[in-house]
């Protein structure tokens, strides 16, 4: 059985503004990528996205994007070593953003493919931390123009 996870938040904006807040690099390097991201996500484009506690550039595929509603990404596996090459596979990262009937919009993400070892379930933890990290800056972000993650990495 492969390790997945999905986690959750509801953003006070219209969908179209929270979705761009991922898939436009600026407004991703904003609040997100602690060392930048470069490319937008758009279907078949390969991107790089940087952290500070993750160091050097590294290619999200993107394998498919529908405008202001999915983002579908595959990146290299990372099994909580600290790095994120050289593990030999890939996981699955699914976005979606719904709007909901009170003007927020409600941003979901599901990582699925570590492999059923003990590296795998670190790295899937890992991850989904590192999501709802995502999550929460995102929100401080779009909804306050505050990024979180400023200084907390470095």
């Amino acid at each position: 059985m492969a390790y997945e996870f999905t986690v959750s938040g509801r953003i006070a904006k219209p969908v179209h503004e929270v979705f761009e807040a991922v898939a436009d690099p600026a407004k991703l390097s904003s609040y997100f990528t602690t060392g930048g991201a470069k490319g937008r996500l758009e279907t078949g484009s390969v991107v790089t996205w940087d952290f500070a506690d993750f160091p050097g550039a590294f290619p999200v595929d993107v394998v498919e994007v529908e405008q202001d509603r999915k983002i579908v990404l595959r990146w290299e596996a990372n099994e909580g070593e600290g790095k994120m090459e050289g593990v030999g596979y890939q996981t699955t990262v699914t976005m979606t953003f719904s709007p909901l009937e009170d003007g927020r919009t409600l941003v979901s993400i599901h990582e699925t493919g570590w492999h059923d070892t003990p590296g795998g379930f670190k790295g899937c933890v890992g991850n989904c931390s590192g999501w709802t990290q995502m999550l929460c800056a995102m929100k401080v972000y779009v909804e306050h123009g505050i990024n979180l993650r400023q200084d907390m990495y470095v």
